[in-house]
């Protein structure tokens, strides 16, 4: 095989690599992070300390006692106007278990038992919405306003309420995407190896292949990175209600954090290998200049004898 068709090859097989890189990441992410139930708990669990997690945690909590309340009080004792009495209350009562322990742990549990759920109907292949029961939180809220002695409180009803986590039509959908992803998560890194260690071995100079590899994984590095940074703003600008924003832009920052952690590390680790290879090249120079031997001088002209 002539070089230049060597380097062609290499080139191509190197391009290819470096182009699956960031998608490799990618779906490895997915796989074996998010739909980790354990590593997924953890990500989330700082965010029961989060003021903006906590807010969200209030409105919405505290939305769904009060409109449980109002009913009771208009219909059973025709006190409707103690709605708007009760609602600072609850409210209070919300926000003040959100700073306990108890909180917490029901966090942890309630993030767990939404991704058990969502996890199983992606794998399961079930029809229908997904839904999580958030009943022994409203219990626990109950609980504490019973003890404030808050008006009606001890009539706050606590139902297994299905709340709606994933709709039914969307669940096709991304039950396609994560069989695919699941697949793509091994095989597009294996891929990626095997085609860069091919690229390199069939290269006509192994040491700028290399260099090529190293410098395209960085690149695919920072492509990733790129990709995280634009998903949020996505992300964020989709949301329907902007007071929930900052609570959606911390979870995401919490479950992309290990996907940011390796775009750097590409990026660091690329430009190192490059470097690397750049110096030993120039030492590799350096050393066969001055084993080089040095050029005898040219003879002068000979003085005839006389």
């Amino acid at each position: 095989m002539s070089t230049r068709l060597r380097n062609a090859l290499s080139a191509a097989l190197i391009a290819l690599s470096c182009l699956l890189v960031p998608f490799g990441a990618l779906a490895a992410w997915v796989t074996y992070g998010l739909a980790d139930t354990g590593r997924y708990v953890t990500a989330m669990a700082p965010l029961a300390a989060d003021p903006a997690v906590q807010g969200a945690v209030v409105d919405t909590v505290g939305a769904g006692i009060v409109h449980e309340v109002a009913p009771w009080l208009d219909h059973e004792i025709g006190a409707r106007d103690e709605y708007g009495a009760v609602r600072p209350f609850v409210y209070d009562a919300v926000r003040s278990f959100t700073r306990t322990e108890a909180f917490r742990t029901a966090w942890e549990a309630g993030n767990r038992a939404v991704h058990d759920a969502v996890l199983s109907a992606l794998q399961d292949g079930r029809q229908g919405a997904v839904t999580v029961d958030l009943a022994p939180v409203a219990a626990q809220v109950k609980r504490q306003l019973t003890e404030e002695h808050v008006p009606f409180a001890h009539h706050i009803p606590v139902e297994h309420t299905a709340v709606p986590v994933l709709p039914a039509h969307e669940l096709n959908r991304l039950r396609k995407g994560y069989h695919v992803l699941e697949v793509a998560g091994f095989w597009l890194p294996v891929s990626a190896a095997v085609l860069a260690a091919t690229g390199i071995a069939v290269a006509a100079c192994r040491r700028r292949a290399i260099t090529a590899t190293a410098l395209g994984t960085a690149l695919g590095g920072a492509f990733l990175l790129l990709a995280v940074v634009l998903g949020r703003r996505l992300t964020l600008a989709d949301l329907p209600e902007a007071a929930h924003r900052p609570a959606a832009g911390a979870v995401y920052d919490a479950l992309t954090q290990t996907l940011r952690t390796v775009s750097w590390l590409l990026i660091a680790l690329g430009l190192t290998a490059a470097l690397v290879c750049r110096l030993t090249e120039l030492l590799a120079r350096r050393r066969r200049a001055s084993a080089a031997p040095a050029a005898d001088p040219a003879p002068g002209p000979t003085r005839a004898r006389v």
